[in-house]
């Protein structure tokens, strides 16, 4: 998890998304996305969808998820 977050940074992404369990991921600084108004793309995920900001974060990355093009067809 420490080399995708520092590769996310160094790339300068605003933040990570994943979908994980809600008593592992928080030790890697993961909170439910939807504090940071960002939804999942299926309601029923609830606080298993999770992000961590990152550097490049602006509170103004807000809105429903999307998969890039290639998984979202999976």
């Amino acid at each position: 998890m420490h080399a995708v977050l520092g590769a996310a940074e160094a790339l300068e992404e605003p933040l990570v998304v994943l979908l994980g369990h809600t008593e592992y991921y928080p030790r890697f600084g993961f909170r439910p996305a939807a504090e940071y108004g960002v939804t999942p793309p299926t309601a029923e995920w609830g606080a298993y969808f999770q992000a961590r900001t990152l550097s490049a974060y602006r509170p103004s990355i807000r809105g429903a998820f999307a998969y890039a093009h290639p998984f979202d067809d999976l």
